[in-house]
């Protein structure tokens, strides 16, 4: 009863972090990004505004051209927030989500490799599953410098395999940050019955996650 209370309460934490994480992210690109683009904008018109000249159709095309793509940027965040809802489809669909945004919005290449069918699991076990690569992924994009992050998933007769891989500076296991959250993500790991091991050098960092499939962790 005490082991129920306690993942209960942990799956809760998991769905708000969820939620505050990619709210934060896309927070994020709405400031540095698409808010740059705007200031921009805003800087030609008071140009124009300073200038006695009278403003030509190349002048307007080119404020025209920024105001677009700080538009486009906008419908890119939009179609994400509403195709994923934030934590409402499985684990596959989520990670494409994540990647999606990572693409469109930054320098990094995004490699998702996985089986045709992911096998049906528990969906509190799914979701928590979905944290931790969350927060595996979002240690990469922060810490390694690398510019190519790959995920597998694969499934080996009763076992189920997630492997993220990044080829970025590495970091050293015995001297782990706190920042990194390694033991959050061992421990989430630990409460659905999955164990987490890490590698890691200065060729980069590979996370490989071993969830076993049995009934109990059927829906």
């Amino acid at each position: 009863m005490e082991s129920e209370i306690h993942f209960q309460s942990e799956l809760i934490k998991t769905r708000v972090e969820i939620k505050d994480q990619t709210l934060s992210e896309i927070s994020k690109e709405l400031h540095d990004n698409i808010g740059q683009i705007i200031s921009v904008a805003i800087m030609q018109v008071n140009l124009y505004l300073k200038n006695e000249e009278k403003v030509t159709k190349a002048d307007l095309n080119e404020l025209k051209n920024v105001l677009a793509k700080s538009l486009d940027e906008i419908r890119i965040l939009s179609r994400i927030i509403n195709k994923d809802n934030l934590i409402n489809t499985n684990f596959i669909e989520s990670i494409k989500n994540d990647f999606d945004r990572i693409k469109k919005l930054k320098n990094i290449e995004c490699v998702f490799n996985h089986d045709e069918t992911f096998p049906k699991i528990n969906v509190e076990h799914e979701l928590i599953l979905y944290r931790i690569f969350q927060e595996a992924i979002h240690n990469s994009l922060k810490h390694s410098l690398s510019k190519k992050i790959e995920i597998d998933v694969t499934c080996e007769k009763k076992k189920l395999l997630i492997r993220l891989k990044d080829y970025g500076i590495g970091f050293d296991l015995n001297k782990t940050s706190k920042g990194l959250g390694l033991n959050n993500i061992k421990f989430r790991a630990k409460l659905i019955g999955a164990t987490v091991s890490i590698e890691s050098n200065n060729n980069g960092t590979i996370l490989l996650l071993e969830y076993l499939l049995n009934k109990k962790n059927e829906n």
